[in-house]
């Protein structure tokens, strides 16, 4: 008895039945994703090519990309970069969010201002708003409130 495997076996030769065997079997696969959005388009040509375009407009953007374009729009308009998110929330109007930047740095770093700003984004993660909801220096802690 040997180890060795014969290849010209008959299921060596034939296709796995999970891989597409053609363009336009591939072109059909997977075009929904679990939510129901369709997140490619493909067509096929009369070669039997498929050409998947991206679908932009029926997509939501996912909650880590909400948090990425929130903290660059916020750092854009003005120009103070988040150092950290506090709070982060789906909204009836899309997407609310605090973020936690340094407006004054001083030395000690203990004695630099901190400023916390309400972030509201729409469904697509726009911005939409912002204000500052409190600033307070970084060595402080936040006042005890009752009940927690």
């Amino acid at each position: 008895m040997t180890n060795t495997k014969n290849t010209t076996d008959p299921q060596d030769t034939q296709q796995n039945p999970q891989q597409p065997r053609n363009g336009r079997e591939a072109a059909e696969e997977n075009v929904d994703d679990n939510d129901g959005n369709t997140d490619h388009e493909s067509h096929i040509d009369n070669n039997g090519n498929s050409d998947t375009t991206h679908q932009t407009a029926d997509r939501r953007p996912r909650p880590m990309e909400v948090l990425r374009q929130a903290r660059e729009q916020f750092a854009e308009l003005t120009g103070m970069a988040a150092e950290s998110v506090s709070s982060f929330e789906r909204t009836e109007e899309g997407w609310a969010l605090e973020v936690e930047v340094l407006e004054l740095e001083r030395v000690p770093d203990t004695m630099s201002l901190m400023a916390g700003y309400q972030v509201e984004l729409d469904h697509d993660g726009q911005l939409t708003g912002y204000r500052r909801v409190r600033r307070y220096e970084r060595g402080r802690a936040d006042a005890r409130r009752s009940g927690g």
